[in-house]
């Protein structure tokens, strides 16, 4: 990792000297002949450390070298940091005692004492690195031409990476494995299975496959998943196992309050406990957690995986289960996903030759197949595919199974580009199985200077999430999470891979488990399970002054009552000055000291979870700061009067930040912020009091700012018109997510239609992805809005994918006043000339509590849900009337004209819908991908005619409260038609007193595995046959 560092640093070096704060300095001060030869200095060096880098690992002077360099770099970024924070604080300051003295240490006057102080470090830090220079003439080091991305070969722009390659050749494995959980033979109440194989193997990725099985997820009542890792502790374990099944990790609760709290969950329940990456060989701690374990009920599993047969002899009741590699046609397909270029078609014979020598050397391990086919990927030749097979896998493939993987994996790690490796390297300070957050990372990376651009125009984010989709298709990440937007959020490393990250960065990094004995003058960046291990550490943690990174990294609060920690802060900003990543994430902080500001080189800045109530003004001087994080700060009552002197922030995350009651005015001058989730509107505004307070207009010129933008209080603002335009959200073309807030609990005495002129104003960019609207006072959503969200009569609002209306009581139509009109008076089926348009590409639609909205745009497209809650029905029918006829002529984009309306949607709920008495055959006879229907408190819901021959895609079926409806009396006379909804697994009925028998055909639901039926007073009992999957009754 040395020389990658060495490389990143030095091309910030030559950045800074090149850039006008230094040309300024060199002018002023005598230094400038210091600052060219230090530039050409390092210049000189950069240019043979790619040779360097290909040469260490066979010469431990280049690698003692490049660590002597990496020193050096350092301070000497710290140096120049130095100087760019000072003069940069100068150009900030606004006025006062500190403004002045800034002013005065860079005014002519000063020039001498300047000199004196700064010019001999400079000078002294030039010889140094001529020094270092002089002695790469030792090694006989070659020069190379800078470049800062190299890809020999463009990559798939296609992420299947993500699950599909992930379980190849595994499907009679997951046969097998379910086949012992749903078995009833085996005496045991609770029944320990184990997977056993060697590292890569994809034991876990088994696991996920068979954990997320549909029929195993409906046969038990309770899925747990735990990652153990390599230290056994039964009470985390414990606290795991219950987060795992409530959603919520218990804090400070002792050994026997968990006991109890574990055993009540697991009480008489059918369960199922997957325990993953199991080391622990000791007998008695097992059988302390197997106690534990014991009161699920008859047909509870519990699925060890593991690396070792000792393991799996101690906790198994049944025979482990050996995993063994991919075979060859397994793995020669894998293979070729990996290294070949989507639909390539035609492979040259003699790679396709040394291809398959190549897979047999990865001896069935997926890992290794995707990592080596990954390298390849890049590699054009025969003879570049050929030196890694004869060379470079020949001199790993000796020894044991763990130490050939490793050394495989490392081979991998080398052929990375450069930019990659100190990325890579630096996600060792996450703990294994820990699911890192993208953006998170992304922000770190920038902060330690580890994310290179040569265009000016591209943001570092973007360049930062490339490395992340580089790292991620190279296998290096996995598992990765995307949101309901299909954005790539979160991934994790492999165990293995967490290994070769802690084995390339063990100089660099350190996670301090439990004591910090590897922590040395040498450690550069230091992650902590908990703030309990840090204090314990913090005196030996002393020689390693010079830290840029220290976090921790527990993923949920850690509640640490009667504990003062301020004094802990300031030994820990007064002890790592050259902090660049400070992350407090999840500490019960309530007091921020006021030396913050010492930590003057400090990018990112994380108080998520804290109990702060207000910040220190110092806080503004850390004219560095990049990120500052302080989510569910639910005290924080103000942020900083002055927050515009952060002139380089770009991220400031306030989500859920209850307690703020205003924004204040100079962030409308914070022109480069990217990130800001919350804005809130003062309900004092006008006032007095509140001349610091800003307005919608504050937004303005905040037209960089991305993701999600939430405005609450939209009823306090004074002046609709004027300020909604002046938030200027049309321009905002990066932002994706967009949430409108009325209170409507408080309107402050405003007019209802003064909603109407707000969101006339508040109108955003077209590329908008998501909308939420809560609590809109008005009637109707006006021509104005609705004209500039259509790209054309057709279609409206075309990239929008999620929208969500809620509590809008008064909102009768959303679209031309003429067309509201004339749709709120007439009936369905005259409804159809009406040439509504429809949103293109909506997949996600809720709305509740909107029980006037008879009119909007329709919504045929939609994939994942609609939901709607105490809402007209009209909106439904008239995008169900619309016949294939009508979308492919007008109302339907051209891409989905071949579609029926609600061909592709997966769930429907309808709840307490009023005015529904049918569902309609044109409804029911398109729902053809339906998986989930959902029926309740429709009280003029009188009947479902034959309905289920239609949804030959139901999984789960619910009809709760619709107390009018006379469930089978359409009855279907076929009863073979059945057999279409042979899908069906869940059945719940309830409230249903028209409900008297079952009908015949229920026997024919083969899949269903679950038939809940309560509060029918009619039914008689009911013989059921040839349900042999149903378990609940």
């Amino acid at each position: 990792m040395a020389e990658t560092i060495a490389f990143g640093l030095a091309h910030k070096i030559i950045e800074k000297l090149g850039s006008t704060t230094f040309e300024e300095i060199g002018s002023i001060s005598g230094v400038k002949d210091e600052l060219m030869k230090l530039k050409n200095t390092v210049s000189t060096i950069q240019a043979v450390l790619q040779d360097a880098e290909e040469k260490q690992d066979k010469n431990h002077q280049i690698r003692d070298w490049l660590m002597k360099l990496r020193d050096a770099v350092y301070d000497a970024d710290d140096l120049l940091s130095d100087f760019s924070t000072e003069d940069l604080r100068r150009r900030v300051m606004g006025g006062g005692k500190m403004a002045k003295k800034v002013r005065t240490f860079f005014s002519i006057s000063n020039q001498l004492v300047f000199r004196l102080k700064m010019a001999p470090k400079i000078k002294a830090m030039r010889e140094r690195l001529d020094a270092i220079a002089n002695d790469r003439n030792n090694f006989q080091l070659v020069e190379h031409p800078l470049q800062i991305r190299v890809m020999m070969r463009e990559r798939d722009q296609t992420h299947s990476f993500i699950r599909e390659e992930e379980v190849i050749g595994r499907e009679e494995d997951k046969k097998t494995i379910i086949d012992l959980l749903l078995n009833f033979d085996l005496e045991e109440n609770v029944s320990f299975i184990s997977i056993v194989g060697i590292g890569g193997l994809g034991k876990t990725t088994l696991a996920q496959y068979v954990y997320n099985d549909e029929k195993v997820k409906t046969y038990f009542e309770l899925k747990m998943w735990v990652c153990v890792s390599n230290v056994f502790d039964v009470k985390t374990i414990v606290e795991k196992i219950i987060g795992s099944a409530t959603g919520t990790k218990p804090e400070n609760l002792d050994m026997d309050q968990l006991q109890t709290k574990l055993r009540e969950k697991l009480n008489q329940k059918k369960y199922l406990l997957m325990l993953d990456d199991v080391w622990n060989e000791d007998n008695e701690s097992w059988c302390d957690l197997k106690r534990l374990l014991m009161d699920g009920s008859n047909g509870s599993k519990v699925v060890i995986t593991t690396r070792t047969r000792l393991v799996a002899e101690i906790t198994s009741t049944v025979s482990p289960y050996f995993l063994q590699g991919l075979s060859k046609t397994q793995s020669w397909y894998l293979f070729k996903q990996m290294a070949f270029k989507k639909g390539q078609e035609t492979i040259d014979p003699n790679l396709e030759a040394i291809g398959m020598d190549i897979v047999e050397k990865c001896h069935g391990v997926p890992l290794l197949i995707k990592m080596i086919g990954r390298i390849l990927y890049f590699k054009e030749t025969e003879n570049e595919w050929s030196y890694i097979k004869d060379k470079e896998l020949t001199n790993v493939t000796q020894g044991e199974n763990d130490n050939v993987i490793l050394s495989i994996l490392k081979l991998s790690y080398d052929h990375l580009p450069s930019h990659l490796k100190c990325c890579f390297a630096y996600c060792s300070l996450f703990p294994k199985d820990y699911e890192i957050p993208k953006l998170t990372l992304i922000q770190l990376w920038i902060a330690q200077g580890f994310i290179r651009s040569s265009n000016e125009k591209i943001h570092l984010e973007d360049v930062a999430n490339e490395y992340c989709m580089d790292l991620l298709w190279r296998s290096f990440f996995q598992e990765a999470e995307e949101d309901h937007l299909g954005n790539i959020i979160s991934f994790k490393m492999h165990d293995l891979i967490h290994d070769l990250a802690q084995l390339v960065s063990r100089i660099e990094c350190t996670f301090v488990d439990s004591n910090a004995n590897d922590v040395n003058e040498k450690t550069r960046h230091l992650s902590f399970p908990s703030f309990n291990v840090f204090e314990k550490n913090l005196s030996s943690l002393v020689k390693a002054k010079k830290i840029r990174t220290l976090s921790f990294t527990s993923e949920s609060r850690l509640y640490r009552k009667n504990v003062e920690e301020e004094s802990t802060l300031k030994t820990l900003i007064s002890s790592f000055r050259c902090l660049r990543a400070l992350d407090l994430y999840g500490l019960n902080i309530v007091t921020v000291p006021n030396s913050i500001d010492k930590l003057t080189y400090l990018k990112y800045l994380d108080f998520s979870w804290s109990d702060i109530e207000i910040l220190p003004n110092s806080i503004i001087r850390l004219v560095n700061l990049q990120t500052l994080k302080l989510s569910r700060c639910t005290n924080l009552k103000e942020l900083p009067r002055d927050i515009q002197k952060l002139v380089s922030l770009k991220h400031l995350v306030i989500d859920n930040c209850h307690g703020l009651n205003h924004m204040p005015c100079g962030l409308g001058q914070m022109t480069y912020l990217q990130t800001l989730p919350l804005f809130v509107i003062s309900k004092d505004r006008g006032t007095s009091s509140s001349k610091h307070c800003g307005g919608l207009a504050v937004l303005n010129k905040l037209n960089n700012l991305r993701g999600e933008l939430r405005i609450e209080n939209l009823s306090w603002v004074k002046d609709a018109t004027s300020e909604s335009k002046a938030a200027n959200l049309k321009e905002k073309r990066h932002l994706r997510v967009l949430e409108l807030i009325w209170n409507c609990e408080d309107n402050n005495g405003s007019d209802v239609h003064d909603a109407e002129n707000l969101l006339e104003g508040l109108h955003p960019h077209h590329t908008l992805k998501m909308l939420y609207v809560r609590g809109y006072q008005d009637q109707e959503i006006t021509d104005e809005v609705s004209a500039s969200l259509a790209s054309s009569s057709a279609s409206f609002f075309s990239s929008l994918e999620s929208l969500i209306l809620e509590n809008c009581p008064n909102l009768k139509g959303w679209w031309r006043r003429d067309i509201v009109d004339v749709a709120t008076t007439t009936s369905t089926s005259s409804d159809q000339h009406i040439s509504l348009p429809s949103f293109p590409r909506l997949s996600y639609l809720e709305i509740q509590n909107c029980s006037n909205l008879t009119c909007m745009p329709l919504f045929p497209c939609l994939k994942e849900k609609l939901i709607l809650f105490n809402v007209s029905s009209k909106p439904l029918q008239q995008t169900m009337a619309m016949t294939m006829n009508m979308s492919a002529t007008s109302s339907l984009p051209s891409s989905s004209s071949s579609s029926p309306p609600f061909s592709k949607l997966k769930c429907l709920s309808l709840d307490s819908i009023q005015d529904i008495e049918s569902l309609p055959e044109e409804l029911l006879q398109n729902l053809t991908s339906l998986e989930y229907l959902q029926i309740c408190l429709c009280p003029r819901l009188k009947s479902l005619p034959q309905f289920m021959q239609h949804l030959t895609s139901l999984k789960t079926l619910i009809i709760d409260r619709c107390k009018e409806v006379d469930l089978f009396s359409g009855d279907i006379d076929d009863s073979t038609q059945c057999v279409r909804v042979s899908t069906l697994q869940e059945l719940y009925i309830s409230n249903a007193p028209y409900l008297i028998t079952l009908p015949e055909w229920i026997g024919n639901l083969t899949s269903l595995q679950s038939l809940e039926i309560k509060e029918c007073p009619n039914l008689t009992v009911t013989q059921i046959s040839n349900l042999n999957k149903l378990y609940k009754t």
